[in-house]
């Protein structure tokens, strides 16, 4: 059987609505034909998503800093960054930024910031979620893939604290593992649900070994098809930039996170963040949404 049918196969079976095996997936990430990889994953998010691309303006301030001066009052969720060194710290952080946001959403922190501040005060990471969610946090940042034990002790440990829809992401760039990840966070998903996004490019870019256009855009790719059961594919607008987000948005990726929270706009209305955003969408033949941190259509 030709290259040419095993893909024609492979994608009448995807536009069918089956499932592509873990066989089928190793294969495909095996193959240095991006192209027909994103292909099958194009297909795939049309058929779950049509051409709809969402996006969400997220105000991001440091724990330390005050968020009543960084928090614009376009942005749809409030994100607390950096890492407080105690539980308070972090529990302060979240009622300031809880206090500022309103209605708005606030999410923040690692998991690994959860166990490290566990160890901090001698107690358990049950007790510092439960806490952080109390003062009003919503959803954990980061819940890194390639830095966890026993996911599904995690997700679970998330969901007996009244976190909802989890985010995975990946830490850092290791390819040879990548399609292993997005299989187990496929299987978590069908065995306890609750993960409402993926955000498969590492969010910490290691100058010595950068990842490559190509790296990223079949990463994307693999996510999506690997993990058909996870409604969203995420990419990080602010960490990978509009030209990688735009190629992302054509290899399986139907979400732009992180977006500025700004409508400035000193070199004229169409270099405004949000225009970019919108621009961006568009040229790659799909309609922009604006949603909430809470995964809520806002507009089209």
């Amino acid at each position: 059987m030709t290259a040419l049918s095993i893909f024609d196969l492979l994608l009448e079976r995807v536009t069918a609505g089956e499932r592509l095996t873990a066989d089928d997936i190793a294969q495909l990430a095996a193959t240095p034909d991006i192209l027909s990889i994103g292909m099958l994953a194009d297909a795939l998010r049309r058929q779950m998503h049509g051409t709809a691309v969402t996006y969400v303006r997220v105000a991001s301030c440091s724990y330390d800093r005050s968020f009543a001066d960084a928090v614009s009052p376009v942005a749809r969720e409030v994100r607390v960054t950096g890492s407080p060194s105690t539980l308070a710290d972090a529990l302060s952080a979240v009622r300031s930024a809880k206090e500022v946001a309103g209605e708005r959403s606030v999410s923040g922190f690692s998991w690994l910031d959860v166990l490290r501040l566990a160890a901090g005060e001698g107690s358990t990471a049950a007790r510092v979620l439960a806490e952080l969610r109390t003062a009003g946090l919503e959803a954990l940042a980061e819940i890194p893939l390639d830095a966890v034990e026993d996911e599904a002790a995690v997700v679970e440990e998330l969901h007996r604290a009244g976190f909802e829809r989890l985010r995975l992401t990946i830490a850092s760039a290791h390819a040879s593992a990548h399609t292993a990840r997005m299989l187990r966070a496929a299987a978590l998903q069908d065995r306890l649900g609750g993960i409402q996004a993926i955000g498969p490019l590492p969010m910490v870019l290691d100058p010595m070994r950068p990842t490559t256009g190509y790296d990223d855009a079949k990463a994307v790719a693999i996510a999506r098809l690997a993990a058909p059961n996870v409604a969203t594919i995420q990419v990080d607008w602010q960490r990978y930039g509009p030209k990688l987000a735009q190629v992302a948005l054509t290899f399986g990726a139907d979400d732009l996170d992180n977006v500025t929270a700004s409508d400035e706009a000193p070199d004229g209305r169409r270099r405004a963040p949000l225009e970019e955003v919108r621009r961006n969408i568009e040229a790659a033949g799909f309609s922009a949404a604006e949603r909430d941190g809470r995964f809520n259509l806002i507009s089209r």
